[in-house]
């Protein structure tokens, strides 16, 4: 696909944007610490991605919401998109940068099973559907960074699953109460827990607090093996990405310091610590490691072997993005975790909402549902 004017990608990027500063405040605040060159294709997948949720997740048929999707991306790496702001980014985006299809199918199959109520018997299941939802998306960073070597795409897999399984326990209670469960089953009934009858009635006791902890060690050992990779990255491209590794492991060290009660509470991280982790990933920034190979998650595997075999990134002439540098994190930082402060308030006043809605249509909680 080829833009008439380069003037027009910019515009369909300021519509990318304003979408993703209501639907994905995690990405959007944590754009601002990425290079333009990287921030800049992102922002275009994101916003795609952030679509694609939407059709599966409102639009009431998983299947239909999938063959829909399925066709837009066919459109895209056709170079006919949709004409919509996103899906034209997007294509051109893809085709920059030679993301293979089957990373961005794979994230979509993962909206699809989100959406069908698929059950997570045990963790290999679990991490099937974290390598879907965000490994995919860890891929894609590779290769907006241009690394595409078999180590480096493992690496950044990992980090995107062990952010989705710290999200997994930190929302425990709050997607219980909308009827989900993503816990692995077989921990649960190992734990002298019935999964559906605990889903009927969630409470917080001694023996979730194991499962929420197990969970949370396993993201933590994909967030050690993750930083191997981050400090291979560009250099202006390893703060971004190690804000976003020690914000989100923050998240998991908030909820064990609270015993592991992601029930009856919601972890939140404090401005202050925020910082604190935000030096953290400034500090480790001008470090830069040698390979060291590290397991690769087996249900990611297929992600790798994808990114791998895609070809080097060739900008087109004539596009120049200009990059600040590395060190410029120290202005940004400040201005970043108030934006996320923003963000987070009105994410949580709508996730508030959607919980009170789905109480009081379910059957579950006494309310027979409308029609």
């Amino acid at each position: 696909m080829r833009y008439a004017a380069n003037q027009s990608f910019e515009t369909d990027l300021t519509a990318c944007r304003k979408l993703l500063s209501t639907g994905s405040r995690t990405f959007y605040a944590a754009s601002f610490l990425l290079p333009k060159r990287v921030r800049d294709p992102a922002t275009a997948l994101y916003a795609f991605c952030r679509l694609a949720d939407d059709v599966i997740d409102l639009g009431g048929n998983a299947r239909d919401g999938l063959a829909e999707l399925e066709d837009r991306l066919d459109r895209a790496y056709a170079g006919r998109p949709l004409d919509i702001a996103a899906d034209r980014a997007f294509a051109v985006t893809v085709e920059r940068y030679g993301i293979p299809r089957a990373i961005p199918s794979a994230l979509l199959e993962g909206f699809a099973w989100d959406a069908g109520g698929e059950q997570y018997e045990t963790l290999g299941d679990l991490q099937a559907y974290a390598a879907r939802v965000a490994g995919t998306v860890g891929a894609m960073m590779a290769l907006l960074m241009d690394r595409r070597s078999p180590e480096d795409v493992a690496r950044a897999t990992d980090l995107g699953i062990a952010m989705q399984l710290t999200n997994i326990a930190r929302d425990v209670g709050e997607d219980a109460r909308a009827g989900r469960l993503y816990l692995p089953r077989q921990w649960l009934r190992e734990a002298d827990i019935d999964p559906d009858t605990w889903l009927a009635h969630p409470q917080f006791n001694a023996k979730i607090a194991i499962v929420v902890d197990r969970l949370l060690t396993v993201a933590e050992v994909l967030y050690q093996r993750a930083s191997l990779g981050i400090a291979r990255l560009p250099a202006d491209c390893r703060p971004g990405i190690y804000a976003a590794r020690y914000l989100y492991a923050g998240i998991g060290h908030e909820v064990m310091r609270q015993g592991c009660d992601s029930v009856s509470q919601r972890a939140v991280v404090p401005t202050s610590r925020k910082l604190k982790l935000l030096g953290y990933a400034i500090a480790a920034t001008p470090v830069r490691r040698p390979v060291t190979r590290a397991l690769t998650v087996t249900e990611a595997a297929f992600l790798v072997t994808a990114a791998t075999g895609a070809p080097p990134v060739r900008l087109p002439q004539g596009v120049l993005i200009p990059d600040a540098p590395w060190w410029d994190i120290h202005a940004k930082a400040v201005v970043f975790v108030d934006l996320l402060h923003q963000l987070e308030q009105r994410e949580r006043a709508l996730r508030e909402a959607r919980i009170l809605d789905h109480q009081r249509t379910s059957p579950r909680f006494g309310v027979e549902a409308q029609t």
